[in-house]
């Protein structure tokens, strides 16, 4: 099979983050659009993540730590560990998660109160 992210329906997992996802049988990758000044609330998830900024600039805070994140930079986020961020400028992510995300395969707001 041979995708085109830009074929992908959008998901929009909270305001200003727009996510086109893909599921393996063991992992999702999310390719999501952030709105510049977007808020991420703090939330954590059982999955283990890794952020790869394409485009942009993102604060992200991990375990209590600010990170500033520029294009290139990826940054490992283990399971469990609260997070958050906001996009200074108009950013592209590509979030990788192992496992599945369960609930953005169902179409779920994920961070609402997670």
């Amino acid at each position: 099979m041979k995708l085109t992210v830009s074929d992908i329906p959008n998901f929009d997992i909270v305001p200003g983050y727009h996510g086109r996802l893909i599921h393996t049988d063991t992992m999702t990758l999310a390719y999501v659009e952030v709105d510049a000044g977007a808020p991420l609330p703090e939330h954590a998830h059982p999955h283990e993540q890794v952020l790869n900024l394409l485009e942009g600039e993102f604060e992200l805070v991990l375990g209590g730590e600010t990170l500033h994140l520029t294009a290139g930079q990826v940054v490992p986020i283990p399971s469990n560990v609260p997070h958050s961020g906001r996009a200074i400028t108009r950013c592209r992510i590509l979030d990788v998660f192992h496992p599945v995300r369960e609930d953005f395969r169902k179409g779920e707001v994920a961070y609402a109160g997670k």
